[in-house]
């Protein structure tokens, strides 16, 4: 079932979706050749609880740490360590907060350092997967015109959707229905209503589209090693017009 939420309770989870946003700012300047993600793992929970919320994926399903680091050919769920970011590396920083007993949650892919002219095009093309995807956020829509939109603009540039992760619903939980696929034929699944709040985030490959889980249980990697780049916002769908982006400052 598909819960759609009152004005007020997209105001709760706009500040849910700032503290966020604000805290992957930080992040974003912290990275850096030399720094390990589970410095910036400290600094994520820091800015979270600093800033009066909680973090939302810590002991989320006995996820033990406050953001996911995920490095080059990881996709998603990497799980901060002593890891040093090295020159040239792109990681992904996904990040989760709750405020009021409601869920912000959003991800941006970093250079470390210089990064050469093809990983910078993968994380530009992803980036941009998510922008377009936003404008088809609109009442009267269906949910796979969002998905469709992800697919066509990365398929273009040669790169592979991920398709064993998909975006969410969002709301009192972390993750509720509906499921946002990256992938699909336009004009299909539910049409999109005032009040629905989603979580869209293209995970995108440079090679083939096949991930695996490692032996941790949660950081997914490329199966041919190829580089990964995720992008997510968490957006309102309005009565009128485009969709309210909750995680952008």
């Amino acid at each position: 079932m598909i819960i759609l939420k009152t004005p007020d309770e997209i105001a709760v989870m706009a500040k849910a979706s700032r503290v966020v946003a604000e805290a992957l700012e930080v992040l974003k300047s912290a990275v850096k050749p030399g720094v390990t993600t589970d410095e910036l793992d400290r600094l994520a929970e820091a800015e979270i609880r600093g800033r009066g919320a909680i973090p939302a994926f810590k002991g989320y399903r006995n996820y033990p740490k406050t953001l996911c680091t995920s490095v080059n050919e990881q996709v998603v769920h990497g799980i901060p360590s002593k890891r040093v970011l090295k020159d040239g590396d792109i990681v992904g920083l996904d990040l989760g907060a709750i405020v009021g007993g409601f869920y912000g949650d959003s991800a941006v892919t970093v250079a470390v350092g210089r990064i050469d002219e093809k990983t910078a095009t993968l994380v530009r093309v992803t980036e941009e997967s998510l922008l377009l995807a936003i404008q088809q956020a609109r009442v009267g829509n269906r949910l796979s015109d969002i998905s469709h939109t992800v697919q066509q603009h990365v398929e273009a540039a040669g790169y592979s959707v991920v398709t064993e992760f998909v975006g969410h619903g969002i709301g009192r939980q972390l993750h509720e229905e509906p499921q946002v696929p990256n992938y699909g034929k336009p004009g299909q699944g539910p049409r999109l209503q005032p009040g629905m709040v989603l979580a869209i985030e293209p995970m995108v490959n440079m090679g083939g589209s096949a991930v695996r889980v490692l032996d941790d249980r949660w950081t997914a990697v490329t199966v041919d090693g190829s580089l990964s780049a995720h992008f997510e916002h968490t957006i309102a769908i309005q009565p009128s017009g485009p969709a309210l982006v909750l995680s952008r400052l």
